[in-house]
């Protein structure tokens, strides 16, 4: 693998001069000129500083090149006049990061682009094939990005890296800008819709239909293959889709894409036929997207499932990775009807087969801790009574309180306990049995988030249970 090429972090070079300090007027140029379409020609016979005032002001990359005409320096740029102009500014010549750059320059062009995502893309294709002089020699310690599709997965993903791999993964960059490639990933997958998430996803494997998708999913950002809403072909299709698009494809998959948007009209397929006429839409407005740096998508809520049970295993001592968690909470009918859930979670995953509901019917008025003991001594004595495998871990929705009411529901029945601790929702503490103290995991933790999974998932199933109830009172009345 090549060394990363880039120049300086994040291209900063001198600020871009305003149409004053450069010495051109935007009013001189049409529009059309904005969107790198203009008529006027730059490829003429004038010294860099002159010839760089018809440069268009639109998106693009610029080339600089030495009086042999060999590329020295590459860039990118949200303003081709503005960004490769502040390089002819009195600042440039005394700036460290361009004072060795700035004698070299006897020449310089320009490829406009149609947005700034496409100029991210073009300028790293340019580097790598290229590997100007001076894009090597100017840059820190710091290893450059990459964006990279592991295409060893069955639903591939795609994610911003600095420690690339060698096999099994297709590569793109290096970028010489961290930020403006997370919002180039941010863009690509409202349109293309990829996953961004480490989870090892099977489209054998059954027990992702009850997964939990993140918030990609609601924001119509991702097709969910955790959930298996998306078969593992369509899913690998969208991949190819963006690797055309990030190959510098763009007309071709645009004229495959309404091909097959006909043809699956003609199927009758009208979900697929309305899925590829908005990826077509999103392509053909993406000059129209703005600023990269308002797509950088922020951390989102995932789960997964393996490392959270390692690390609930490492953080308990528990002798072996646990498998089958239960999560139990309590709900009320308007202060009337107390009811309770249980959720069953194995290896990690939803197993809504094990999901059950239940009436309180011991208890009078609203008292979590008395609803907690009644359940817990009813879940817990027919397992026992039926010879059935206790859970490994058993999660209560509450604080302090409801986790004694829990213990002391086993020591009324004479069972000893799984691993029974409690999760409190305000502060997100583990509450352990024999520590007077709460756990605060780390806020980022796997193991915290999926044992919020759980907690969450009960609370989802006591509250559903509750307002079916409610619906039922209400029909009486």
């Amino acid at each position: 693998m090549m060394e990363p090429s880039a120049p300086f972090p994040n291209d900063p070079a001198p600020q871009p001069p305003t149409s004053k300090e450069s010495g051109v007027d935007d009013r001189d140029f049409d529009e059309d000129d904005r969107t790198g379409t203009s008529p006027v020609p730059w490829d003429v016979d004038l010294p860099p500083n002159e010839k760089v005032r018809l440069f268009p002001t639109g998106p693009g990359v610029y080339l600089m090149k030495d009086k042999l005409a060999r590329v020295i320096y590459i860039g990118k740029a949200v303003n081709l006049r503005s960004r490769a102009g502040s390089y002819f500014l009195k600042a440039a010549l005394t700036d460290r990061r361009t004072a060795d750059l700035i004698p070299e320059i006897a020449d310089l062009d320009c490829i406009p682009t149609e947005s700034e995502v496409d100029a991210v893309l073009l300028e790293a294709r340019l580097i790598k094939d290229i590997q100007p002089r001076f894009n090597q020699e100017l840059k820190d310690d710091k290893s450059f990005p990459y964006l990279q599709i592991v295409t060893t997965e069955e639903f591939p993903r795609v994610e911003f890296t600095r420690t690339p791999e060698t096999k099994g993964v297709k590569l793109y960059g290096p970028f010489t800008s961290a930020k403006k490639l997370r919002g180039t990933i941010g863009v690509l997958q409202k349109i293309f819709k990829f996953r961004t998430c480490s989870l090892d996803i099977s489209e054998d494997d059954e027990r992702w239909r009850w997964f939990r998708p993140c918030l990609l999913a609601s924001i119509n950002q991702c097709t969910a293959p955790c959930n298996l809403r998306i078969s593992k072909e369509d899913y690998k299709d969208d991949i190819r889709r963006l690797r055309m698009f990030l190959d510098g494809k763009k007309a071709t998959l645009l004229k495959e894409l309404k091909a097959e948007m006909q043809q699956a009209s003609k199927d009758l397929k009208f979900e697929k036929a309305a899925r590829i006429r908005d990826e077509i839409k999103a392509l053909e407005s993406l000059s129209l997207r703005g600023n990269l740096d308002e797509h950088v998508q922020p951390e989102v809520f995932y789960i997964d499932p393996k490392k959270g049970l390692k690390g609930l295993k490492q953080i308990f001592g528990l002798p072996e990775i646990p498998r089958v968690i239960e999560g139990m909470d309590i709900a009320h009918l308007q202060g009337g009807e107390t009811v309770a859930s249980l959720v069953q979670f194995i290896d990690g995953l939803p197993f809504k087969h094990g999901y059950k509901r239940y009436k309180i019917r011991t208890v009078e008025g609203v008292d979590d801790f008395a609803s907690m003991r009644e359940v817990v001594s009813r879940r817990f004595r027919r397992l026992s009574q039926e010879g059935e495998t206790f859970p490994d871990i058993l999660l209560i929705d509450g604080g302090k309180g409801q986790l004694n009411a829990a213990l002391e529901a086993f020591r009324s029945i004479e069972i000893e306990p799984p691993m029974t601790i409690s999760l409190a929702k305000r502060e997100e503490e583990v509450y352990v049995p024999g520590e007077s103290e709460p756990r605060r995991l780390g806020r980022h933790s796997y193991a915290l988030r999926l044992l919020q999974y759980v907690r969450d998932e009960s609370h989802r199933f006591a509250q559903a249970y509750h307002h079916t109830l409610r619906r039922k009172s209400t029909f009486r009345e």
